[in-house]
């Protein structure tokens, strides 16, 4: 016997709905979204130039900064799209692909990103356990290959 309430369709978009009960609000609410996000790429973007243009600043921490600055920007990004385009009423609908899409690069971001974070505490350590080689330890190829290693590791 057959079962009555089975379906073989497989629906390829799913319906995002934003803050259910204040959809009439939803264009007011976007804008705190709006300027903090805003304020969170302004600030990355600060540190991103301030690493590349000051010479003082050409050292492992503050490369592993700015790697964690560009790690941070990639991982708000496809969440923000999606928010904003539910918010502003642009379009309810997400597409299954966009969303796997969606959900490896934020995935892929957030696991670049704690591997930055590790490369940090390895600095750190090197720091301060062994200053007098910290130089030769932490040279610009093997942040390189640290940074390669981090993407990697997450893709």
């Amino acid at each position: 016997m057959a079962t009555a309430n089975s379906s073989n369709i497989l629906s390829s978009t799913f319906y995002l709905t934003g803050i259910p009960g204040y959809e009439e609000f939803h264009h007011w609410i976007s804008i705190p979204f709006c300027l903090l996000y805003l304020v969170g790429i302004m600030g990355n973007c600060t540190i991103l130039h301030i690493v590349r243009t000051d010479p003082r600043l050409h050292q492992p921490m503050y490369y592993f900064l700015a790697m964690l600055s560009l790690t941070d920007m990639g991982m708000s990004l496809p969440t923000m799209i999606s928010l904003f385009r539910v918010l502003w009423s642009i379009s309810r609908e997400i597409q299954f692909n966009t969303c796997v899409v969606q959900m490896f690069f934020i995935h892929t971001f957030s696991f670049t990103e704690s591997s930055v974070l590790l490369a940090m505490a390895f600095d750190r350590y090197v720091a301060i356990c062994h200053p007098l080689r910290y130089a030769n330890i932490l040279t610009p190829t093997l942040i390189t290959k640290i940074g390669i290693a981090a993407l990697l590791r997450s893709a």
